[in-house]
């Protein structure tokens, strides 16, 4: 029997709200008490942004980060779900990939940051190549074990009722072990939304992450700094909170059921 009780909807929001109102009071008085001449205050953050958008900066810069991430995740989910799912089904030839993997898998996608310098020199490439980089193990390693962890009973079944290997995965496997792919999928995603801002400081001169140098090295606008930091926050929540809206679809919430 399940102990934990739902949230009620009124605390959906109010607890929220709360917690970010405390943030910004804690902002606010921490400014004030240190007279700090260096580091803003909401007020001067809320008046670099109102700047940013007058100048049709902000916006441009949130589509060429969002623009490099979906194409650098989405290039991730294309070739790593299907990779992932054949190595789960076929423990044979995930034997034979898994040290390799294992190998490249714990490397930062930061450190890639000269090497793709090298293949791709400075811009969209090397940035997209280490979004690449960043989302496609946790894919390959979340679908490989959603494959893994789906109970053999369901195989067996779908094999008493007549449906080929491929069928099995396609119609009974696949809709097991979505729950976990998911989850690869969101933490995927998270990470790719780190690494572009990374990659922008270095490798292009576009984008959220550039946006943060710039302000810095360009006058030590750190109330830019301090705005480009919270719209990188802010679609981050957004991009998670999209995700998990996923996980409430009633197709999926089945498998979470069997897990439990």
């Amino acid at each position: 029997m399940n102990t934990l009780t739902e949230p009620r909807k009124w605390e959906a929001y109010f607890w929220p709200t709360l917690t970010a109102a405390l943030f910004l009071a804690l902002w606010y008085f921490s400014v004030a008490w240190t007279k700090t001449n260096i580091f803003p205050s909401p007020r001067e953050v809320v008046r670099g942004m109102a700047e940013l958008v007058r100048q049709h900066a902000l916006w441009g810069d949130i589509v060429d980060s969002l623009r490099r991430v979906a194409i650098g995740f989405g290039t991730a989910a294309v070739l790593g779900i299907p990779i992932g799912l054949t190595l789960g089904w076929y423990p044979a030839a995930d034997q034979v990939v898994n040290p390799v993997m294992q190998l490249l898998r714990p490397i930062s996608p930061i450190a890639w940051i000269p090497v793709a310098i090298i293949f791709f020199g400075v811009g969209d490439k090397a940035a997209i190549f280490l979004i690449f980089m960043g989302a496609y193990f946790p894919i390959v390693v979340a679908c490989a074990s959603g494959v893994t962890n789906v109970p053999a009973m369901y195989r067996r079944a779908g094999h008493n009722f007549g449906l080929t290997p491929v069928q099995v995965l396609a119609r009974v496997v696949f809709p097991a072990a979505l729950p976990r792919i998911l989850m690869g999928l969101r933490i995927a995603l998270g990470i790719a939304w780190l690494v572009v801002v990374a990659a922008e400081m270095i490798a292009v001169d576009s984008g959220l992450g550039y946006l943060v140098i710039d302000s810095r090295n360009s006058g030590k606008r750190y109330d830019l700094v301090v705005a480009a930091m919270l719209m990188i926050g802010v679609i981050g929540l957004i991009l998670d909170t999209a995700f998990r809206s996923l996980e409430k679809i009633q197709s999926v919430r089945w498998g979470f059921r069997n897990e439990s």
